[in-house]
């Protein structure tokens, strides 16, 4: 089934103001499941990651949570959501992920929010934009591209103090100091 679509072309959904996507308050449930995705970046911080973390949910069931480990595994794919996405599918023995939350301290990059597509994904939220590669909205809007036919929602947080924080104690941290 489509999506209702509103005047600029993004599925409607609960949340939409007159065609933009606005920042919906978070409800307590939405609070504790980013805190599991923020002690994932973390975690991220601590081994030398960018410190990103994500955290799977189906229903009431966290399926996966991890943190980017691109360093570590050596591979360009290994974002805490592609992670978790892959992971969540493996553990529900299926790749349609529509009722599914995925919970993510950084807007995803244009591959997370492809795979957030093709996963058919039903929602994500997400901490902090991305002005430089954000797909949910900040640079480019990929999950609301009416030619992908996609149907996942997402909502950014209303607080994003706490994942600007732990993403500028990662830089700096990985970052040389200037002589």
């Amino acid at each position: 089934m489509r999506p209702e679509y509103n005047e600029a072309g993004r599925p409607a959904f609960p949340g939409d103001q007159d065609g933009k996507k606005v920042k919906l308050h978070m409800n307590d449930l939405d609070r504790i499941r980013m805190n599991t995705a923020l002690r994932e970046a973390e975690k991220a911080l601590a081994e030398g990651e960018i410190a990103v973390g994500a955290a799977l949910y189906h229903g009431n069931t966290l399926l996966w949570a991890d943190h980017n480990r691109r360093e570590a595994q050596h591979d360009p794919t290994a974002h805490a959501e592609m992670l978790c996405l892959r992971e969540g599918a493996r553990r529900l023995g299926d790749w349609r992920l529509r009722d599914c939350t995925l919970y993510v301290t950084l807007e995803p990059c244009p591959m997370c929010a492809g795979a957030m597509v093709m996963s058919r994904l039903g929602r994500c939220v997400y901490g902090a934009a991305d002005p430089e590669m954000g797909c949910c909205g900040s640079v480019y809007d990929l999950p609301a591209d009416p030619a992908l036919h996609a149907e996942t929602r997402w909502e950014q947080a209303e607080e994003q103090d706490c994942f600007r924080d732990v993403l500028a104690r990662g830089f700096r941290s990985l970052r040389p100091k200037e002589q």
